[in-house]
C-alpha cells in the first residue's frame, strides 16, 4: 500500500482536521485516501486506498499547503492535475538570521497585507507566508511569476518594480489565456 508522510505545525492540526473532521472527511473523500493525524507531533500519514497513483502526493501537498498557512478549501485545488504547491524556504535565501528573515516576511506581505494581495492579485496564486517559508499554490505559470515576484522583493528590488513587472506577467498571461480561447473556438 502507497504511503507518504507530512510533519505539520502543531498549531494547524485543528484546521487540517477541520470542524467536526470535515476538511478531513473531504480529502479523503476526494483523493481516496485515508489520513492517521498523530496531533501531539503533528505527523500525518497518508494512505492510499484507491486507485490513482498520485492520490498520496496530492495528499501530501494539500496537507502541506494546510499546514503552511493555505485555507483548505484552497488546498483542495490540488486534487487536479494542473495545480501545484511549491514552498520557498527563506533560509535558503538569506540564512539563519532572524532579523533579515523577519524584514524580508514584512517586505513579501506589505502594509496591511498589500503586497501580498497584490501579487495573488495578478497572478491568481494563492500565498502564504508563514514561518521562514512562503507557500504559493495555484497553475503552474501562476507560481511561477508569484515565486519570482518575491525572489525580486527578497533580493531588494523596489515595490514599484516588482509591481510593473507583475503587471506586464498577469497582462501576458490573460494575453495567452484569450489566445487558446480563440484557437479553441466554442
Amino acid at each position: 500500500m502507497q504511503q507518504e508522510f507530512v510533519r505539520i505545525p502543531r498549531e494547524r492540526v485543528a484546521v487540517l482536521i477541520g470542524k467536526d473532521g470535515e476538511v478531513k472527511k473531504e480529502i479523503e473523500r476526494e483523493l481516496r485516501v485515508k489520513l492517521i493525524i498523530d496531533s501531539e507531533e503533528g505527523m500525518v500519514t497518508v494512505k492510499n486506498v484507491g486507485d490513482d497513483v498520485l492520490a498520496c502526493w496530492k495528499g501530501r501537498d494539500m496537507i502541506k499547503a494546510i499546514g503552511r498557512g493555505i485555507n483548505p478549501e484552497k488546498a483542495m485545488l490540488l486534487a487536479r492535475d494542473d495545480y501545484v504547491l511549491e514552498i520557498l524556504d527563506l533560509t535558503d535565501i538569506l540564512g539563519r538570521s532572524e532579523k533579515a528573515i523577519k524584514r524580508q516576511k514584512a517586505r513579501i506581505i506589505g502594509r496591511k497585507g498589500k503586497t501580498r494581495r497584490y501579487i495573488e492579485e495578478q497572478t491568481g496564486a494563492v500565498m502564504a507566508v508563514s514561518g521562514k517559508t512562503v507557500a504559493f499554490l495555484g497553475m503552474p505559470e501562476e507560481v511561477g511569476v508569484a515565486k519570482e515576484a518575491v525572489l525580486k522583493l527578497v533580493s531588494g528590488m523596489p515595490h514599484g518594480v516588482v509591481y510593473r513587472y507583475l503587471e506586464r506577467k498577469a497582462l501576458k498571461m490573460k494575453e495567452a489565456r484569450v489566445s487558446l480561447w480563440k484557437t479553441r473556438g466554442p
